[in-house]
C-alpha cells in the first residue's frame, strides 16, 4: 500500500471503505468461497474489474499545511498584532527607525516560528514504508509479481521470510511460519501462524489465522488470500484514527496565549487613555497619539516571543544531551507538567531482548542474572551464586543451544544482537553465559538433521553426532509435548510429570515463556529424523523460564515519577500475564491488583472507561483504538498525559496525547513522526531525565517572566507620569525616555540578561513537587505582586533622575535639547542597572542567590558583563548616540543611577525572607515551586 495523494485522476473511484469481516473465525475454504477465488487465485480479468470496484491498494494521503498557512501562522497572536500595528503607525508619523525596529522583532519571531515547525505533520506519509512496492500472488493459475498497491480482495499471496505483507490476508497454508507483528500490537515476540479458525471475538494480536499488513514474515512460508487492502486494512483504520486525532495546545502556549490577550486589552487600553488624556492636557494630536504608541511600544515586552523560543531551544539542547530528541518546541515545557505516563511494555519498560530468567532441573532450581542479548550474567540458587555449574545445568543448557538456529554476535557500535528466533536466541546467551559458546558446541556436535518447530507440533528436533561419542537426538518445545515423549529424567529416575507441570506453572505465573529440553540416545545409529525417532524415548533435561525482563534503571525511574506525582501507566498489547508480572517487578501495581483489558475495554461504558483510566494502571492485550480512548478519558479528567510507544499501532495516541514520545531505535518512522520527542536510547529512564529537564525549563521561564515584566510596566508608568504631570516644552511632551530607548531596553538590555536564565540549574526540590494543575495560571500572585514592587521602583528611581539630572544641566546653563538627552540617557541607564541587580534576584524566585550559588550559573555574569559593554556604546559611541538621542554620561551619574539601582537588591531579599517566613508559618516547610504556590502532594498511594 503505498500512501498517495488527493490527485487521483477524475474518473479513478475513491478507495472504498471496506468493513473487513470476521473472516480470521471462518474456516479457509469458507474464506476462499466467500471471496469468489481458490488457491490458484484470481483470474487477471476478475481482478481488473475488482480494481475498478475497490480501488488501489492505497492509503488516503492528509493534506499537509502549506508554507505560506504555516508562515502566517507565526503571527496569530495578540501581542504580534499590536507590535505589526505600532509598526504601522509609527512609519505614519514618519519615525522609519521605531517601526523599522519593532517591524523587525516580527519578522525574527516569524522565521523562528516557521522554521521549527516547517517539517512536522508528515506522519500518515511514513505508512507508505510499511509496505513492499510489489508482491508475488497467484493469478490466472501462474505465479507472479504484481505493484502491491494494485492487489485486491480474493488475491492470492505468497509469503516467505523476509517479506512484508501487503495486505490484511487469511491464510490458508502455513509451514513453520512466523510474524513480527510488535509494530501493529506490542507483541514482544514473533507470532507463530496456523491455518486454524479463532474465536471471533479475538483481539488483533490473537487472530493467528491472519497476516496483516506492514507485519514482518521472520521465518517459514505461507500462502494466504487478502481480504482487505487499503483504508479497510488495519493500518488504514489506524490511518483514520490519526487523521480523527486532535493535536492539542500544550500549557505552555495555553498560558502564554491568556498572558498576551490580557496584556493587549490592557495595553489597548491605556494607551487609548494616554492618548485621551494628552489632548486633555493640550497635546497637539500628532504628539498625544505619539505618546500612546510610544507607552505601547513600552508596555509590549517585544523580546519576549523571542526569550521563549530561545530559551526552549537551550531546553532542546539538554533533552538531546539527555538522549531525548525534540521536535516541536513547546513539547520541552509541556513534558514537565504530564500528570500521567502511559507507557507501552516492550522495549521502552523492558529492553524486547529475551532472556533465560529461570532454570529448573531434576536436581534443583536456580536463577540466571543479566538482561538482554549481553552474555554476562552469573548462576544462583536461592539468591546466592553458584561456584561451579552443576553438570545437570551444563547439560540443559548445551542442548538448549544446539538445538537451536539462532546466532549472537557483536553489533556495530557495542553491545550483541541475535539472528533468528529471539526465544531461541536467549537460549544461546544463557549458554554463553555460562562458558559455552554457540560456535564451540557446533564445532564439537555437528548437527546431521532437524526436524524444524512448526506450530501444529510445537517442537524442534535435532540429530547430533559429536567426534566422540554416540549420536544424540535433542528435543525442546511446549512442556506438555515434550513432557509426552519423555519417559524419565536425567540421569533415569523416574518422571512424574504433575511435579514438572507445578514448575511449568510456578514460572508460567510469573509472565515466562516456558520450554522443556529433552535428549535421547538412538541405538543403533540413524541416517536421519523422522517422527518415529522423536515419538519416545527421551530423558527429561530440565526447564528454562525465559521473559523480556524490566530494565533495572527503569525501575528506579518509575519510582522517581511516583515521587514527582506522575502516574505510571502501562498499556500493552501483550499478554495479560506477562504485563502483570512486569508491572509488579516495576511497582506499577500490587499482587492483587488486576490487569484490565482490551476486550473488557471494548464492552465498557464510557463512565466505567473513564473510571477504569483513572484508577487502573496496567492494561493489556489493548488495540489502537483502546489507547486512544484511554488518553482521550485520562485528558476529560484533566489530566496532561504524555504517551510513548514504538509502533504503528501507538500512533493514533501519539498524536493525541498532550506529548506523545517514540523511540528512536525500534521506533517506526510512522511513530516517530506522530511524536513531539524521541527518544534516542528506548529507555523509560530517559522518559524521567526529560520530565525533569522540562520542569526545569518551565522554572527558568518563570523566572525570565518574572524578569522581563517589570521593565515594561515600569517604562509604562515613567510614560504614564509624564503625560499626565510633566509641563510640555515648547508644545512638545518631556518624555523621560524616546521610544527608540525604550526598544533599545527592550529588546538589547532585556533579552541580553534575560537569556542566562534558561542555564539556571534546577531547584532542589524539583522532582519533589506534583504537576502543576492545568488551570494554574502562568505567572503566581507572588510573582505579580514582586513584578508591582519592581516595577514601582524602577519608576521612582528612573523619573526621580531624570527629573533631577534634567534640572541640573538646565541650571547648569546647557540647552533644554542637550539637557534633555542627558536627562533621557540617565533614565535609561538607571533602568538598565535596575535589571542587572535584579537579575540576581531572579536566579531564584524564593531563594537568595547565596543559596544557589554565586558562581553555579557562571553566564549571568557574561550577560551583564556584555550588556555593560553595549550600555556603554549607547552612552558613549557618537554613532549610537545619534541612532538613539543619548549623551554621554559622568562617573558621577553612573554612580548615583548604581546607587538608585541597588534598592532593588536588599528590597526584594526582604520580600523573599518574609515570602519563606509565612509559607514556614502556614506549612512547616518552605515554598516548593517557581510561582511560590505552596505545593500540598495529592498523596498517590501506591497500589500494593
Amino acid at each position: 500500500m503505498k500512501a498517495t495523494g488527493k490527485d487521483m485522476k477524475p474518473n479513478a473511484p475513491e478507495p472504498a471503505r471496506i468493513e473487513q469481516k470476521a473472516y480470521y473465525a471462518e474456516h479457509a475454504e469458507a474464506v476462499l468461497e466467500a471471496l469468489g477465488s481458490s488457491e490458484r487465485g484470481l483470474l487477471s480479468t476478475d481482478a481488473a474489474e475488482r480494481l475498478a470496484t475497490h480501488g488501489p491498494n492505497v492509503l488516503p494521503k492528509a493534506t499537509r499545511e502549506s508554507a505560506l498557512r504555516l508562515l502566517l501562522r507565526q503571527i496569530e497572536s495578540p501581542l504580534i498584532y499590536v507590535l505589526i500595528a505600532s509598526a504601522a503607525l509609527a512609519f505614519a508619523l514618519g519615525k522609519i527607525t521605531d517601526g523599522a525596529v519593532v517591524l523587525g522583532v516580527v519578522v525574527l519571531n516569524t522565521l523562528i516560528g516557521f522554521v521549527q515547525e516547517y517539517r512536522a505533520g508528515q506522519a500518515i506519509e511514513a505508512l507508505s514504508s510499511l509496505v513492499p512496492d510489489v508482491a508475488t500472488v497467484m493469478r490466472d493459475g501462474r505465479t507472479i509479481s504484481v505493484p502491491a498497491e494494485e492487489l485486491v480482495p480474493g488475491d492470492v499471496v505468497l509469503l516467505a521470510a523476509g517479506d512484508k505483507a501487503p495486505a490484511d490476508m487469511r491464510l490458508f497454508h502455513v509451514k513453520n511460519l512466523a510474524a513480527d507483528e510488535a509494530p501493529l500490537t506490542g507483541e514482544s515476540v514473533p507470532v507463530r501462524k496456523h491455518v486454524e479458525p479463532v474465536p471471533k471475538d479475538a483481539a488483533v494480536a490473537d487472530r493467528k489465522s491472519m497476516v496483516h499488513g506492514g507485519t514482518l514474515i521472520t521465518t517459514g512460508t505461507g500462502h494466504a488470500v487478502v481480504v482487505a487492502t487499503g483504508a479497510a486494512t488495519e493500518i488504514g483504520k489506524i490511518s483514520s484514527m490519526l487523521h480523527e486525532a486532535v493535536e492539542l495546545e500544550t500549557p505552555l502556549t495555553r498560558s502564554l496565549a491568556r498572558v498576551a490577550k490580557v496584556l493587549t486589552v490592557a495595553i489597548a487600553i491605556v494607551a487609548a487613555l494616554m492618548v485621551v488624556v494628552a489632548l486633555v492636557r493640550g497635546y497637539p494630536l500628532l504628539e498625544a497619539v505619539l505618546a500612546g504608541i510610544t507607552l505601547a511600544v513600552a508596555a509590549i515586552p517585544e523580546g519576549l516571543p523571542a526569550i521563549i523560543t530561545i530559551a526552549l531551544a537551550i531546553g532542546v539542547q539538554r533533552m538531546a544531551a539527555r538522549r531525548a530528541v525534540v521536535r516541536k518546541l513547546p513539547a520541552v515545557e509541556t513534558l514537565g507538567q504530564a500528570g500521567v505516563v502511559c507507557t507501552d511494555k516492550t522495549g521502552t519498560l523492558t529492553r524486547s531482548e529475551m532472556t533465560v530468567a529461570a532454570i529448573w532441573t531434576p536436581s534443583d532450581a536456580y536463577e540466571l542474572s543479566g538482561v538482554g542479548y549481553t552474555p554476562e550474567g552469573e548462576l544462583r540458587r536461592g539468591g546466592k551464586a553458584v561456584g561451579t555449574t552443576p553438570d545437570d545445568v551444563r547439560a540443559l543448557l548445551r542442548a538448549a543451544a544446539l538445538c537451536n538456529d539462532a546466532r549472537l554476535a557483536p553489533r556495530e557500535g557495542g553491545g550483541f544482537g541475535i539472528t533468528g528466533d529471539p526465544t531461541e536466541g536467549a537460549l544461546v546467551v544463557a549458554a554463553q553465559k555460562l562458558g559455552m559458546t554457540g560456535d564451540a558446541l557446533r564445532e564439537e556436535a555437528p548437527r546431521r538433521d532437524a526436524i524444524p518447530f512448526e506450530s501444529e507440533h510445537k517442537y524442534m528436533a535435532t540429530l547430533h553426532a559429536p567426534s566422540s561419542g554416540a549420536q544424540e537426538i535433542l528435543m525442546k518445545g511446549a512442556p506438555e509435548v515434550v513432557l509426552g515423549r519423555a519417559t524419565r529424567l536425567a540421569g533415569g529416575a523416574p518422571l512424574e510429570r504433575h511435579v514438572v507441570l507445578e514448575h511449568v506453572e510456578v514460572m508460567a505465573a510469573r509472565g515466562m515463556r516456558v520450554l522443556a529440553v529433552a535428549s535421547r540416545k538412538p541405538e543403533p545409529p540413524i541416517a536421519g529424523l523422522g517422527e518415529a525417532e522423536v515419538a519416545c524415548d527421551f530423558e527429561l533435561l530440565g526447564l528454562v523460564g525465559m521473559i523480556d525482563p524490566p530494565r533495572p534503571e527503569a525501575i528506579e525511574a518509575v519510582r522517581a515519577c511516583q515521587r514527582a506525582g506522575i502516574t505510571v501507566k502501562m498499556i500493552t498489547g501483550d499478554h495479560p500475564v506477562t504485563a502483570k508480572a512486569i508491572a509488579i517487578e516495576l511497582g506499577l501495581i500490587g499482587s492483587s491488583d488486576e490487569v484490565v483489558t482490551g476486550r473488557e475495554l471494548s464492552t465498557m461504558p464510557r463512565a466505567e472507561l473513564a473510571k477504569a483510566a483513572q484508577t487502573r494502571n496496567v492494561f493489556a492485550r489493548v488495540a489502537p483504538e483502546h489507547k486512544l480512548r484511554l488518553v482521550e478519558a485520562l485528558q476529560a479528567a484533566r489530566q496532561v498525559v504524555a504517551m510513548t510507544g514504538d509502533g504503528v499501532n501507538d500512533a493514533p495516541a501519539l498524536k493525541q496525547a498532550n506529548i506523545g514520545v517514540a523511540m528512536g531505535i525500534t521506533g517506526t518512522a510512522v511513530a516517530k513522526q506522530a511524536a513531539d520527542i524521541v527518544l534516542t536510547d528506548d529507555n523509560f529512564a530517559s522518559i524521567r531525565a526529560a520530565v525533569e529537564e522540562g520542569r526545569r525549563v518551565y522554572d527558568n521561564l518563570i523566572k525570565a517572566l518574572a524578569f522581563v515584566l517589570p521593565t515594561n510596566i515600569g517604562e509604562a508608568l515613567v510614560l504614564l507620569i509624564a503625560v499626565l504631570f510633566f509641563p510640555l516644552e515648547d508644545g512638545r511632551p518631556l518624555l523621560p525616555m524616546a521610544p527608540v530607548q525604550i526598544l533599545w531596553i527592550n529588546l538589547v538590555a532585556t533579552v541580553t540578561l534575560s537569556l542566562p536564565l534558561a542555564f539556571e540549574a534546577k531547584e532542589p526540590n524539583l522532582m519533589e513537587r506534583p504537576p502543576r494543575r492545568t488551570d494554574e495560571p502562568i505567572l503566581g500572585r507572588f510573582v505579580l505582586a514582586r513584578t508591582a514592587v519592581v516595577a514601582l521602583l524602577m519608576t521612582a528611581g528612573a523619573v526621580g533622575l531624570f527629573l533631577t539630572e534634567y534640572r541640573d544641566k538646565l541650571d547648569a546653563g546647557l540647552s533644554a535639547e542637550f539637557a534633555l538627552r542627558e536627562a533621557q540617557t540617565m533614565a535609561v541607564t538607571t533602568m538598565v542597572l535596575f535589571q542587572v541587580f535584579y537579575l540576581l534576584n531572579c536566579r531564584s524566585l524564593h531563594g537568595s542567590s547565596l543559596a544557589i550559588g554565586l558562581f553555579s550559573n557562571p553566564l549571568v555574569y557574561v550577560g551583564i558583563g556584555a550588556l555593560l559593554l553595549l550600555q556603554l556604546g549607547f552612552v558613549y559611541l557618537p554613532f549610537m548616540n545619534t541612532l538613539f538621542d543619548s549623551a554621554p554620561l559622568g562617573a558621577r551619574e553612573w554612580a548615583k543611577a548604581a546607587a538608585v539601582a541597588l534598592v532593588v537588591l536588599p528590597v526584594i531579599g526582604l520580600e523573599k525572607w518574609w515570602q519563606r517566613r509565612r509559607a514556614a508559618r502556614r506549612t512547616g516547610r518552605t515554598p516548593g515551586g517557581p510561582s511560590f504556590r505552596v505545593f500540598r502532594p495529592r498523596l498517590r498511594p501506591h497500589p500494593s
